[in-house]
């Protein structure tokens, strides 16, 4: 039996000053007296890091980066390594994001030294994989997600696997307000943990926990939390109100 515990996951991008992110998390603690069967990740921006640490004392409440560098440190101008983030409290960082392979040309190796570097540190990365809108209708979902895996997750073995959590972003349904239907993101999760399996065993691939994320909303959290394979999720722009993302952090399966 399975012992995952759902994790929905705010990632504000390149909003919210200081001031906002502190007041978002005050309001959010204070409307959740106790959350036991799920987890509440926030992924702000760089710059508010240090002043949530202590406001994500709640043991349902953990505080994750977006980014990362793969050295500990030296001459890398602009760039935070694993260990400074370790430093301000994160327990988690989000790696591989769409967005950062769009606009900053990030490559698979890449990624996998980030999860390689983050791992060694202690920090749990969230691991983002999806397929473009031209791949999916040419059928290429399953060729690109396994690449994107095979690429990601190269030389770490099934302990170290184990403790990444997967998100499926279908990068067609990112900010678009398109969302892939539960049937079609459930689709996709059992084939990434099938993959998971082939890669390690059955054993570990069950305690993956593989989160969707794309255009997640209040009124469709529900009906995608409901899917076998779903087990939580990464919410970008519904995550940006407190309201908003307290509906879907109680989600009702």
């Amino acid at each position: 039996m399975s012992t995952r515990i759902a994790c929905i996951a705010a990632n504000w991008k390149m909003y919210k000053t200081v001031d906002e992110a502190v007041e978002f998390v005050k309001r959010l603690t204070e409307k959740i007296d106790t959350l036991e069967d799920r987890e509440v990740v926030i992924a702000p921006p760089f710059t508010a890091l240090y002043p949530l640490k202590d406001l994500v004392s709640p043991s349902w409440l953990s505080l994750s980066a977006q980014n990362c560098f793969w050295e500990e440190k030296g001459a890398y101008t602009g760039e935070i390594s694993p260990v400074m983030l370790k430093d301000v409290g994160c327990s988690y960082t989000i790696v591989g994001h769409s967005e950062r392979r769009q606009y900053f040309g990030e490559k698979n190796e890449d990624i996998n030294k980030k999860l390689k570097a983050l791992i060694k540190v202690g920090i749990r990365p969230i691991f983002c994989v999806g397929e473009r809108l031209e791949e999916r209708e040419a059928g290429k979902t399953f060729e690109v997600i396994k690449s994107q895996i095979d690429g990601g997750l190269d030389g770490l073995d099934s302990v170290d696997v184990a403790k990444v959590v997967i998100a499926y972003e279908p990068v067609w349904a990112i900010g678009t307000g398109k969302t892939a239907s539960p049937q079609q993101a459930q689709e996709v999760h059992a084939f990434i943990r099938e993959h998971l399996a082939m890669l390690t065993n059955k054993s570990v691939a069950n305690e993956i926990r593989i989160l969707y994320g794309g255009s997640v909303k209040p009124n469709n959290a529900d009906s995608l939390m409901s899917e076998n394979d779903i087990d939580g999720a990464l919410v970008g722009g519904a995550s940006l109100e407190v309201d908003s993302f307290l509906r879907i952090v109680r989600f009702e399966a």
